[in-house]
């Protein structure tokens, strides 16, 4: 009897495991809400834990406190909307029709998003998610190229590209706030009134029962640079004798953290929080001229060197992300685009020139030995719808921040700053790498940049 009773006990046993063994093959994986950040023209030491000491972010400075922090991360032009096709599509610029900054008039706009090219809000909706775009849009302006059209399921925010007002949110007199194809009007700083739309959105997908995909673009702390006058004085207090502008940009900077501190708060009291990745950068490098600091780097905003293209970057996903990591691998905003899908278990519909950096993220060292490439085309007296580039392999970099100048190189481990060209003593790294570039520049010299004539 006892032996009759051990045989059906193990026999249970058995089928308990076998039984757990398949449901656990059985349950799905659990996707993440993702939530990316993109702040427009923050300068890479424009944040307390990038090496700022006189503005203070300490909202920014958890997620990278929580997470893991890139040290050479790098937008995809040194100018906004080519950086944010490349989020958006995962590939170079140049080859989805945005090689310079898409504008109000076409006399001055140098960029036509491809209307083939499949953009991550529509990749992660086949995947089950809900997605949004709260903020600056920035890659078109009419049908087909609006936000609703490529994929988002809630647009709220504004259509073009700087604000010439953040109260009154115009553009060349033109009120291009949105919701979705809707055009409104509300009071308010844009900077609080995107950190608003946001957590009503996360407060809104609470119990939905899919993940959603956030793209939260704020339009700080891009000039004008007007800030509240409590943050300006908070600034000032801080810092006696700091320079007029250099406060102004910095109130604009903590206003921004600030807001990004309520949108994190929403995640955590609906509950997201613990499954959502969260991942914060820039578009382009700090505007010198408005205050910004990119600490030791050369060059700003619209210049191909350090300080125009390398970014802030850090990434959270509590219980995948180690806090407290760092990384030193290089990588760019089109890596976002595969890395966010891979994530969330969506699979590419085309080819993007991106690779996922999902594995740095959770703990791998790895190294890139790519070849990449950075583009900006613009007119006006000075460039007269030419275009510059940046090409580099490994430590090696080639710039050529005018087309009026001749290209130089740099080796960024001797020298980070970018101070010595050295095309003359490495001539065979000068030829493979500017060889390269030409290659670059005539695959993505087949894909149009301007919109076709029955569009404008």
């Amino acid at each position: 009897m006892r032996c009759r009773l051990f045989s059906f006990l193990a026999l249970f046993a058995t089928f308990l495991a076998v039984g757990s063994a398949a449901a656990g093959r059985a349950a799905p994986p659990v996707r993440p809400n993702v939530l990316l950040i993109v702040a427009d023209d923050l300068g890479y030491g424009d944040l307390s834990c990038y090496g700022a000491r006189d503005l203070r972010t300490p909202n920014i400075d958890a997620l990278a406190a929580d997470g893991i922090r890139f040290s050479r991360f790098y937008a995809n032009s040194p100018v906004c909307s080519p950086t944010r096709s490349s989020l958006m599509t995962g590939c170079y610029p140049d080859r989805v029709g945005v090689p310079g900054v898409i504008r109000t008039f076409p006399s001055d706009n140098w960029g036509y998003l491809s209307p083939r090219i499949p953009l991550i809000p529509a990749v992660l909706k086949r995947a089950g998610y809900h997605t949004a775009l709260v903020g600056k849009w920035h890659l078109g302006l009419a049908s087909p190229n609006t936000p609703n059209e490529r994929g988002f399921d809630l647009f709220h925010g504004f259509l073009g590209d700087m604000m010439d007002d953040y109260l009154t949110h115009r553009r060349h007199d033109i009120n291009y706030m949105r919701r979705n194809d809707r055009e409104i009007d509300p009071p308010g700083h844009a900077t609080d009134l995107f950190t608003g739309w946001a957590t009503d959105y996360i407060e809104s997908r609470a119990g939905q029962g899919k993940p959603f995909f956030l793209y939260l673009a704020y339009n700080a702390p891009h000039v004008p640079i007007q800030p509240p006058d409590s943050y300006v004085t908070r600034v000032r207090q801080r810092n006696p004798g700091i320079p007029d502008r250099r406060a102004r940009l910095g109130a604009l900077i903590e206003q921004m953290d600030e807001g990004i501190g309520r949108v994190i708060d929403a995640l955590k009291r609906t509950g997201a929080y613990g499954n959502t990745l969260i991942v914060f950068t820039s578009d382009n490098g700090g505007q010198l001229s408005a205050g910004a600091s990119n600490g030791s780097l050369r060059g700003g905003k619209e210049d191909m060197y350090e300080g125009g293209i390398r970014e802030p970057m850090c990434a959270v996903w509590p219980g995948h992300i180690r806090g407290g990591s760092r990384s030193d691998r290089v990588a760019l905003a089109m890596d976002l685009f595969p890395t966010l899908c891979e994530a969330a278990g969506a699979k590419l519909a085309a080819r993007c020139d991106g690779v996922s950096i999902l594995p740095d993220l959770t703990g791998a060292q790895r190294q890139d030995d790519r070849t990449l490439f950075w583009v900006r085309r613009e007119g006006g007296a000075r460039y007269q719808g030419n275009a510059v580039y940046a090409a580099r392999r490994r430590d090696w970099k080639l710039v050529y921040n005018s087309p009026f100048e001749p290209l130089q190189l740099f080796n960024l481990l001797d020298d980070p700053e970018e101070k010595s060209d050295v095309a003359r003593q490495n001539p065979k790294v000068f030829n493979e790498l500017s060889a390269a570039l030409r290659e670059h520049i005539q695959a993505a010299g087949q894909v149009p940049w301007q919109a076709p004539a029955t569009t404008r």
